[in-house]
């Protein structure tokens, strides 16, 4: 699978996408627009590990629920992140059976040497 999770409203979303310029073979799902499904959270779980690696805590939802004073376990997580889009920490990108989480800069470097390594 080629799958790009991302949120067009997000400048960083924007710029990543722009730099990995990802080809015509990459779906682009744009979670505001279309949500995450449990499956394709299950199938992003299972690349990563947990969900606890898939979740944002930079999510200004994080802050308001003051969810940093709360013990969160995995069932948790997949619950906030299914809950609202902005749980998921972004971009997300699947290659194959490579998974690229978040929007550092070595993320980001990792994923472009994948994408246009084939």
């Amino acid at each position: 699978m080629k799958k790009i999770y991302h949120l067009s409203t997000c400048n960083t979303c924007q710029r990543i996408l722009k730099e990995l310029a990802p080809p015509s073979s990459f779906i682009l799902q744009d979670i505001k627009e279309e949500k995450i499904t449990e499956d394709q959270l299950e199938q992003m779980r299972e690349f990563a590990g947990s969900y606890e690696a898939l979740f944002s805590r930079r999510a200004r939802l994080y802050k308001e629920k003051e969810l940093k004073n709360e013990e969160l376990d995995e069932g948790r997580y997949k619950n906030l992140i299914l809950e609202h889009y902005t749980f998921l920490k972004r971009p997300v990108l699947i290659n194959n059976d490579e998974i690229f989480i978040g929007n550092s800069k070595k993320t980001v470097e990792a994923a472009k040497k994948s994408i246009h390594s084939e």
